[in-house]
């Protein structure tokens, strides 16, 4: 796998990472911290996609600087019709289902970042590492922050259901 493969595939991951990121924000706009935070998170992904297909260009990439992550019409018009038919789960258990879903795909853009990152160090590639430094530490925050409110929140919601 070269370093122009994972680049591709990490876009492809921030990509995901974003559109969850703004799906738990609208699913739980009732809940100001998790749709402002998640907003905001989906911000930091939106940035990486900019950097990415701006680095991807030196290894002849050609990937969206500003690919579109606000879930669309028909992905909520699904959701809707889900709710109508009563087949959508409690609140809790689905905001619990949606943190998880962002660690896991905060994890999965982690390990992008570390694969690019042990590239740029082997090959002594200053400006590429210097793209990890500036972008995987958010991501290593998107994910603790899925953990931490999925410890918090785990106990009252499971254990109320």
């Amino acid at each position: 796998m070269s370093v122009a493969a994972v680049l591709r595939e990490l876009h492809a991951h921030e990509q995901e990472l974003a559109h969850r990121l703004l799906r738990v924000s609208e699913r739980h706009r009732p809940e100001p911290e998790i749709h402002h935070l998640a907003r905001d998170l989906a911000g930091w992904s939106r940035r990486h996609l900019v950097e990415i297909a701006g680095t991807g260009r030196r290894f002849g990439l050609d990937l969206d600087p500003d690919p579109a992550v606000e879930p669309g019409l028909a992905a909520r018009l699904r959701e809707k019709g889900g709710e109508l038919a009563g087949r959508r789960p409690e609140p809790g258990l689905l905001l619990l289902h949606d943190l998880r879903g962002v660690h896991v795909q905060a994890a999965e853009v982690s390990v992008d970042w570390v694969m690019i990152a042990q590239a740029a160090q082997a090959s002594r590639d200053g400006d590429l590492l210097a793209l990890t430094d500036r972008c995987h530490p958010d991501t290593l925050r998107q994910m603790r922050w899925a953990n931490a409110h999925v410890k918090v929140l785990s106990p009252q919601i499971l254990l109320s259901t």
